[in-house]
């Protein structure tokens, strides 16, 4: 017997909790297995991580959502998806042959989009949020925008040293979980440099529609990019106290 069928009078008491969270709670049974709505909604949001994870972000429409920024394209030195996937140390590392596509200059700030483990996640928050922070950097000397083929989160660190940017900040699509396959992350790193451990960085995470909003995330970033160039550091010793969503403030010109 379907023990769903039970409670088609009743009142769903798990219903107020469900619209304050996104986590599936109180999905009830059927036998000794899930309703079959409940069944059906896991296995759609299985399937959208699955495809965020494997899909290519669209570069040419992120550029084109750029302008009028400069791109630059470069990849990893993983040469396909499924390589970048097994191997992680190959995604930190830039690729030979984009070697000479970077230039060498004085620049205040360099953003790489990185594709990383959500192609859903760049191709829909990535551009935005770049020009959304830009209006708090008044004056900084900002490098082109670097879009990363198989780009882990290190590999920023590659790409902003051959170009000579005191900071990066690289956005990357996050992994992918049951209930936001399309979730951005940012990681600031100051006087970035091939070997720069984790804890020499900063992160903003969960920008998605239904997590940390576009505006709320540039907010965040701006006030983190000003104090790095600021204090000249980042990671575990710059704290990230900004107030929320405040207006954006005239940036201090990095020393």
């Amino acid at each position: 017997m379907d023990d769903s069928t039970n409670d088609d009078a009743a009142p769903d008491l798990w219903a107020r909790f469900r619209q304050t969270t996104r986590a599936r709670i109180g999905l009830g049974r059927s036998g000794d297995s899930l309703p079959t709505q409940a069944l059906l909604d896991f296995q759609l949001a299985h399937a959208r991580a699955r495809d965020a994870v494997h899909s290519q972000a669209d570069f040419v429409r992120i550029a084109a959502d750029l302008q009028p920024l400069e791109t630059i394209e470069v990849t990893s030195a993983a040469p396909d998806r499924a390589t970048y996937l097994r191997r992680p140390d190959l995604g930190r590392r830039l690729a030979p042959k984009s070697h000479d596509r970077l230039k060498h200059g004085n620049w205040d700030i360099c953003f790489v989009i990185a594709d990383g483990l959500s192609a859903a996640a760049v191709d829909a928050h990535a551009a935005a949020l770049v020009h959304a922070t830009l209006p708090y950097l008044g004056g900084w000397q900002v490098a082109p925008v670097v879009l990363a083929r198989q780009g882990r989160v290190a590999l920023g660190d590659d790409i902003a040293e051959r170009l000579g940017a005191r900071l990066v900040a690289l956005l990357v699509g996050e992994r992918p979980g049951l209930s936001a396959a399309d979730s951005l992350g940012v990681y600031i790193t100051w006087e970035p440099k091939v070997g720069r451990q984790d804890s020499e960085r900063n992160c903003i995470s969960n920008i998605h529609g239904a997590g940390l909003s576009v505006a709320a995330g540039a907010d965040k970033l701006g006030w983190l990019l000003n104090q790095a160039a600021r204090l000249q550091l980042t990671g575990v010793n710059l704290k990230e106290n900004a107030p929320a969503l405040c207006a954006p403030e005239p940036a201090r010109e990095p020393d």
